[in-house]
């Protein structure tokens, strides 16, 4: 993992004010978290509201001046010096009809405007991507050279990209690729705040968080791990979506129960990547899908709106990576083409190609190569498909055969008649079924 050159750490405040949230807002959270989770030392407030213990002790005083927390005195063995408090029963009712208005408690959030000065700081338009990087991340692929030269200045540039052509020739491979090279470290925060309304963030599916000491070489050693608590330090974000996407995971999810609202997957991605795999086959018309896009691709921002109908501007710091089986024509107009600022076609590869990448696959899965084999397969099996190769062939035909030679207890080898039974499970023959 990269150390976060570049990255500038969030400065953790140094008084209640610095947090930039209001002071009721934090004390409510404060008295949800002890109520939720039982807790009776301010240094157990302070990791949960993820705040330093000396501020968590002015908002714990601040809570007592108002008779919502009571001290108890130093108690039972284990507590050390520490005084331990409880919610007075007035506190009791604060927190209740706290979380009547919503569930959130926990870590204290982090305001939009200082969240988008933090996007800022970790950009992904500021990685930048070698030549050497993008193939230290994509080395077990077999690439054509100009494919790597029309890659590269795409994923550098931090813009749109969209990678098509026939299935089974690597584009989510490539995606992936796409996500590792960038591999640096980012903040996250556990939440935002707009408008008194918090809106989770953090998604252990979508983050990945880092021990500081994991980074090697990190500034924050030397800055003595010192940074606002309230965000997590993570890997660069890679939210990857399929056939399942739908508009309205584009858009806050709020819960009516809870009264509280999770982040749009594109608010996740924020400062990473975010592939949309075969596009073309969501409910969604991909026209839509892309139009969704246009305007936080262009205008680098995205417009969310709150239940009560009030829509506000969130950064849109994300590399989109669309791939796609169909042609870009049948999908979108040439509007929506002009926006997606780069296009690369990824072929099937040539017959030398492919046997480079069949032989290398065979002695990876110690099978032995048969020169008969490989000329029936080239001169009988191809013939009846047009000559037309794919990356996934060789993979899945030779673990086809190790399967059939696992089953009748032979070593792993490869003959024509066994290529004909593995052949068979990778094209169905085209035949009517009477019913």
């Amino acid at each position: 993992m990269h150390a976060p050159t570049g990255v500038i750490p969030p400065a953790p405040p140094k008084s209640l004010k610095d947090t930039g949230l209001n002071i009721v807002m934090m004390r409510d959270i404060l008295l949800k978290t002890i109520f939720r989770k039982n807790l009776e030392h301010v240094s157990e407030m302070a990791e949960a509201i993820a705040l330093s213990l000396p501020l968590t002790q002015q908002l714990v005083e601040i809570a007592r001046e108002q008779r919502l927390v009571e001290a108890q005195g130093t108690l039972h063995a284990g507590s050390g010096s520490e005084m331990a408090f409880q919610l007075s029963d007035a506190g009791k009712a604060r927190a209740l009809d706290a979380l009547s208005q919503s569930e959130y408690y926990g870590a204290l959030p982090v305001p939009l405007e200082m969240y988008k000065a933090q996007v800022q700081n970790q950009s992904v338009k500021n990685v930048q991507i070698t030549r050497d990087r993008l193939l230290a991340n994509m080395g077990h692929l077999i690439l054509p050279e100009e494919l790597l030269e029309h890659l590269g200045p795409a994923v550098s540039s931090g813009r749109s990209v969209l990678l098509y052509g026939p299935p089974g020739n690597g584009k989510s491979a490539i995606s992936n690729g796409i996500r590792d090279a960038l591999g640096d470290v980012i903040y996250i925060p556990h939440c935002i705040e707009y408008a008194g309304q918090v809106i989770t963030l953090f998604d252990p599916i979508v983050h990945t968080p880092l021990e500081e000491e994991a980074v090697q070489g990190s500034s924050l050693r030397r800055t003595d791990n010192r940074y606002d608590k309230r965000y997590l330090l993570c890997e660069r974000p890679t939210v990857m979506t399929g056939g399942e996407l739908m508009l309205d995971m584009l858009d806050l999810n709020y819960n009516p129960v809870s009264r509280t609202y999770q982040a749009s997957l594109q608010l996740k991605a924020t400062g990473g990547v975010f592939i949309v795999d075969d596009l073309g086959r969501q409910e969604e018309p991909p026209q839509s899908l892309i139009n969704r896009w246009i305007v936080p691709m262009e205008a680098g921002y995205d417009i969310l709106a709150l239940q009560s109908g009030e829509k506000f501007e969130v950064p849109f710091d994300t590399l989109v990576v669309f791939s796609t089986n169909f042609h870009p024509n049948k999908l979108f107009d040439s509007a929506a083409l002009r926006r997606i600022f780069y296009k690369i076609k990824i072929d099937g590869p040539t017959q030398e190609e492919f046997l480079k990448v069949f032989a290398m696959v065979a002695k990876k899965k110690n099978m032995p190569l048969d020169e008969d084999t490989l000329i029936h397969m080239l001169k009988v099996k191809y013939p009846t498909i047009e000559n037309v190769y794919a990356n996934y062939h060789g993979n899945f035909l030779i673990d086809q055969m190790i399967s059939i030679c696992e089953y009748e207890g032979i070593p792993n080898k490869m003959t024509p008649d066994l290529l004909d039974r593995a052949w068979a499970n990778m094209y169905v023959k085209d035949e009517e079924i009477v019913h």
